[in-house]
């Protein structure tokens, strides 16, 4: 089974995102509100269980809010960003311009590498959806990206090999001795491009407000410990 078939189907979840740059085009969040909106940014080791700790974390939070929240994960930016219609609609919609994109790009512009043109186009993505708010943003080096926006709080799980390699082996239906094949070869590849794309250490806490160990935390109270922590 391929490692692709761990990221949950985009398809029902593609309508949440159009619906955020719907209500921002309509006027559904004001300017004049006092302050923007929180963002959530959940970074991981591979082979942790990220996704169910977004879900259960946008629901409690739709919940306790009464607002919506759109969760974005690798398989969701990614389908965004190679869709050109798609992805012209959200960023007009969310604002192609802000304050904090232009500064980012420019500091790591000379060390964009063979893929600059797309994780530039991804990087808007998520800066622009940060700066909105009220999104749970999971992967691709949001926490990393937007550590400098004042309405982001970053989260972290990481958890033992053993750990990681089951939850793997379980999740593709394959041996504990192919899951951690997988695990080291995937943490690898997340490690170099955080490394070689941000300029940035991968194992750098100081990033984050709050980490939490996967042996020890479950997917429901992780989201509940979030939860609290944002809205005390």
């Amino acid at each position: 089974m391929s490692v692709a078939s761990l990221i949950p189907s985009i398809d029902h979840r593609l309508g949440g995102l159009i619906e955020v740059a719907r209500r921002q085009n309509q006027g559904v969040w004001h300017e004049e509100e006092p302050s923007p909106k929180p963002t959530i940014t959940i970074s991981r080791e591979f082979g942790c269980e990220a996704y169910p700790v977004a879900e259960l974390l946008r629901l409690n939070l739709e919940k306790k809010t009464g607002e919506n929240w759109t969760l974005m994960d690798k398989a969701l930016l990614d389908e965004v960003a190679k869709n050109h219609n798609l992805s012209s609609d959200v960023l007009k919609n969310l604002g192609e311009k802000n304050r904090f994109l232009d500064e980012f790009l420019a500091t790591f512009s000379s060390r964009w590498k063979s893929d600059k043109d797309y994780y530039r186009l991804l990087t808007r993505h998520i800066v622009a959806l940060a700066e909105q708010g009220n999104v749970i943003i999971v992967g691709r080096g949001a926490s990393i990206v937007t550590r400098n926006m004042k309405n982001c709080f970053h989260f972290r799980i990481f958890a033992s090999m053993t750990f990681k390699k089951q939850s793997i082996a379980n999740r593709l239906s394959i041996s504990e001795a192919e899951a951690e094949a997988i695990v080291e070869k995937k943490q690898k590849e997340r490690d170099n491009f955080i490394r070689s794309f941000l300029d940035f250490d991968p194992y750098n806490l100081a990033v984050y407000h709050l980490a939490f160990n996967n042996d020890r935390n479950s997917a429901s109270k992780t989201a509940d410990m979030i939860t609290e922590y944002l809205l005390a």
